[in-house]
C-alpha cells in the first residue's frame, strides 16, 4: 500500500418501498497517520466529515437528521437562565446568572481566574438581597483603612467579618488581607455535611467590592427578592397506630423542595425507629402504587370476606410484626 494519500469509494444498496433502493455513497480519506473522518461541532450541530447521502430520484433528496438539543435557555436538569452579566475585576472574570427551577429562583456566582480556574457559590434572591447590604457594609470598611501595613497585619489576615444563615446553607463573609492585597471572601458550607467537609468560596478584590454589589443591585431590582416556590402553610403531621407500631406522617421543607417523612416507631422494650423521605414530585406516585395495592387486595379476598372481615377488625400489619 502506497503510503501516499488516496481515496477509498464504496456503494452500498439498501432496498426500499416498493422495490426502490436508496444508495449512499461513502467517501472516506485515509492517510498516513490513518483515517481522517473530520471534526465535529457538537453546539452547533455541525459535521465537517465527507459523509455524502445520495438517493435515486424515485425517493427524492435524504435530509441530513438535526441533534436534538434542549430549549433555548433551559437545560437538561430543567433548569431556565432568566438573566446574566459579567463583571471583569483585575484579572478576574465573575459571571452573575439568574436561574429558575421548580424549587424556586436564585443566582449562581461563577468566579474565573486568570489561569481558568473556576469556583462558584449559589445564592437564592433573599440571600442575595442581605448579601448586597454586606457588600455595602464591607465597601465602607475598606473605605476607612489606611494603606496596607505588613507589620499591622492580623495572624489570620481577616479584617472584618459576617455570617449568613439560608435554610442549611452558611455563608461565612470575611474581608482579608495578605501579600497580594485586600479582598472578601464568601465561603458556602452545607450544615448537611460533617464538619470539615468541603466548601465553595469565592474571592472578590477589595477595589470590585462596589462594582459587584451594584451588578447584583440591578439583578435584584429586575427580578426582586422573593425565592418563588411553595409560600403558602404546610400541613400539619399525621399519626395512626396499627397494634404494636406507630406511624408518623410529617411534612417539611428545605432547600430542595418540600418532603413527607415517614417514620415507623416499633414500641416493643426500647423506641426502635425508621424513616423513609418522599419528594413531593413522588407523591401522586405514591398514592397510585398503595391504591393499586388496595385494589388487587380487595379483588383477590373477595371468595375468603369472612377471614377478611376478622382480619380488619383486629388492624392490618404492614409488614411483619416482631416475633
Amino acid at each position: 500500500m502506497d503510503n501516499a494519500k488516496f481515496q477509498w469509494d464504496s456503494c452500498h444498496s439498501v432496498k426500499s418501498w416498493a422495490g426502490h433502493s436508496l444508495v449512499i455513497s461513502v467517501t472516506s480519506k485515509y492517510s498516513q497517520g490513518g483515517m481522517d473522518v473530520g471534526t465535529s461541532d457538537f453546539d452547533s450541530g455541525k459535521w465537517s466529515g465527507e459523509t455524502t447521502p445520495q438517493s435515486s430520484p424515485s425517493l427524492g433528496p435524504a435530509t441530513p437528521a438535526k441533534p436534538a438539543r434542549p430549549a433555548a435557555g433551559q437545560n437538561q436538569q430543567g433548569e431556565q437562565e432568566l438573566a446574566t452579566k459579567m463583571l471583569q475585576i483585575q484579572s478576574k472574570r465573575f459571571y452573575l446568572d439568574v436561574k429558575q427551577n421548580r424549587r424556586g429562583r436564585f443566582i449562581k456566582v461563577a468566579e474565573i481566574g486568570a489561569d481558568g480556574r473556576r469556583s462558584q457559590i449559589f445564592l437564592a434572591l433573599s440571600t442575595a438581597a442581605d448579601f448586597r447590604d454586606h457588600l455595602s457594609s464591607f465597601s465602607d470598611f475598606y473605605a476607612s483603612l489606611g494603606p496596607p501595613n505588613p507589620e499591622s497585619m492580623p495572624e489570620d489576615g481577616k479584617l472584618k467579618s459576617e455570617m449568613m444563615i439560608k435554610e442549611n446553607r452558611r455563608y461565612y463573609l470575611d474581608l482579608k488581607e495578605n501579600s497580594r492585597g485586600r479582598f472578601l471572601r464568601c465561603a458556602q458550607v452545607s450544615q448537611t455535611i460533617t464538619r470539615g467537609g468541603p466548601r465553595s468560596q469565592i474571592a472578590i478584590p477589595a477595589q470590585g467590592m462596589i462594582e459587584f454589589r451594584d451588578a447584583l443591585t440591578d439583578l435584584l431590582d429586575e427580578f426582586g427578592t422573593d425565592d418563588g416556590g411553595f409560600k403558602g402553610e404546610l400541613p400539619e403531621g399525621r399519626h395512626m397506630r396499627v397494634e404494636n407500631k406507630n406511624f408518623y406522617f410529617d411534612i417539611g421543607q428545605n432547600n430542595r423542595g418540600i418532603y413527607m417523612r415517614i417514620s415507623e416507631v416499633l414500641q416493643v422494650k426500647s423506641n426502635f425507629r425508621t424513616a423513609i423521605t418522599v419528594p413531593e414530585k413522588s407523591w401522586a406516585r405514591f398514592r397510585d402504587i398503595f391504591a393499586d395495592y388496595c385494589d388487587k387486595m380487595k379483588d383477590g379476598s373477595t371468595s375468603g370476606a369472612t377471614s377478611g372481615d376478622k382480619a380488619s377488625s383486629s388492624g392490618t400489619d404492614i409488614g411483619p410484626g416482631p416475633k
